[in-house]
């Protein structure tokens, strides 16, 4: 159990660690634990340059749930904004540690931003599959060896294969196409790309956002429904700071009478962006604004208003859901869904949480070596409080303007947790100097 000390029991490394006092050790700001950006894997611009939907499998893409997904497309990430993220993010409790509190990517982030179901089962199980008779049944095509990887698929050869069906296919056939355009799109989005992170903190904290002059305090592009397909994408060739030329564009063809679904939120963002809406990436200047955040600056609640009343109904249905305290299950991974942390998010007044329970053994739990686990018997207990997820929703009354500093909640977040990423009197060799340390140093 997290105890009223530090939470920090993973991270004992972690650079905020050594950042409380002036004294912080020069090897830890010189080296590249301070100064590295991460740049993670990334396979959507691959996929949507390689394989153009069929308008005559939209229908099936809609119906499945899953063409929000495409039609947000491939957005440039912003790196040094997901390092500032992932430096602030804790295991033991599963938010970020912001200045201001705890933030955390809840159901409601997943199904308004993405437009994606979440009441649903798990997806778990064995891999041990016989991946080519799978596809001879399903897809109508078995892969040869040299396009399998272990039970992966090469997206390159499903899209040989399946990209184009033929002009007289029958209701079969394009189901089998969709099915590989969706097994691929699920390969490159939810396996491979970090952009619902992106867009998350785009549409919560003022770091790193893109101003499109929505308000003076929260700017944001227009909603999807006023952006036109032609005034959103972009010309082969170009590429912008935020979004590149890979965008999929309006079809022309609607088979079957199939009108152009209501996107979610997350589409938005599907627009060029240029330097003058948004910074270039800066790791220094963005740790320096996150330890300086105030208040103001972060938008515990983005959803509201016109914006929910435009968006689909996936996105508000089983809106109970989004408060469930309960865990994430993917195969071998665990994740726990901590909303009783982060009650301000949903507009509700946040008491000092219950101490979290730290179950460090999911954190060392991966597929290497174990590809013959049935993942559904060894996250049996997970999978159960995942399926009894109704009967653990937490509730608060309505939060009343700010948290000042010394609300209770306020002074036991200071206790159990690090503040400040960069040390109060770090000078880097660049132009560019912060002054979130040397103000916390001239108040103290």
């Amino acid at each position: 159990m997290a105890s009223e000390g530090f939470v920090m029991l993973i991270l004992w490394i972690h650079l905020s660690w050594y950042c409380k006092t002036d004294t912080s050790p020069t090897w830890l700001t010189q080296s590249r634990y301070f100064q590295e950006v991460l740049h993670p894997r990334q396979q959507m611009r691959a996929f949507l340059s390689m394989w153009r939907m069929d308008p005559h499998i939209r229908p099936y893409v809609i119906r499945a749930g899953f063409y929000s997904i495409y039609r947000l497309g491939h957005i440039i990430i912003d790196w040094p904004l997901i390092t500032c993220l992932v430096e602030r993010w804790w295991p033991e409790t599963h938010t970020f540690h912001v200045l201001v509190g705890e933030m955390t990517i809840t159901l409601q982030d997943v199904a308004i931003i993405l437009g994606l179901r979440i009441n649903r089962p798990v997806v778990t199980g064995t891999c041990v599959l016989d991946v080519a008779g799978l596809c001879g049944e399903l897809l109508c095509v078995i892969p040869p060896d040299e396009a399998l990887r272990g039970s992966a698929i090469s997206i390159r050869w499903l899209c040989q294969q399946l990209s184009t069906p033929a002009p007289d296919a029958d209701e079969i056939a394009l189901q089998r196409s969709a099915r590989g355009f969706i097994l691929s799109l699920i390969g490159s989005f939810f396996f491979a790309d970090k952009k619902g992170v992106h867009l998350w903190s785009w549409e919560r904290l003022h770091v790193g956002r893109p101003d499109f002059g929505r308000s003076a305090a929260y700017p944001a592009p227009p909603f999807p429904h006023a952006l036109h397909d032609d005034d959103a994408d972009v010309v082969p060739g170009y590429v912008a700071d935020g979004v590149d030329d890979v965008l999929p564009v309006q079809e022309a063809i609607e088979p079957e009478g199939e009108p152009e679904p209501t996107l979610p939120l997350g589409c938005r963002w599907r627009v060029p962006l240029t330097r003058v809406h948004n910074l270039s990436g800066v790791l220094l200047l963005y740790r320096d604004q996150l330890d300086a955040q105030t208040s103001d600056q972060v938008l515990w609640q983005p959803y509201i208003g016109e914006l929910v009343d435009q968006l689909p109904d996936i996105c508000l249905a089983t809106q109970d859901i989004w408060r469930t305290m309960s865990p994430f299950i993917c195969f071998e991974i665990v994740e726990w869904h901590r909303p009783e942390r982060v009650l301000r998010q949903f507009g509700m007044h946040q008491e000092i949480p219950p101490a979290c329970s730290y179950e460090q053994q999911l954190h060392r739990v991966d597929a290497r070596g174990r590809h013959q686990r049935d993942w559904s018997s060894y996250h049996a207990p997970y999978i159960a409080l995942w399926e009894t997820r109704a009967g653990r929703i937490i509730t608060s009354p309505s939060m009343v303007g700010f948290m000042d500093f010394h609300n209770p909640y306020m002074q036991w977040y200071r206790r159990i947790t690090r503040r400040f990423m960069t040390p109060p009197l770090h000078r880097d060799d660049m132009r560019f100097h912060t002054t979130a340390g040397i103000t916390r140093v001239l108040v103290s």
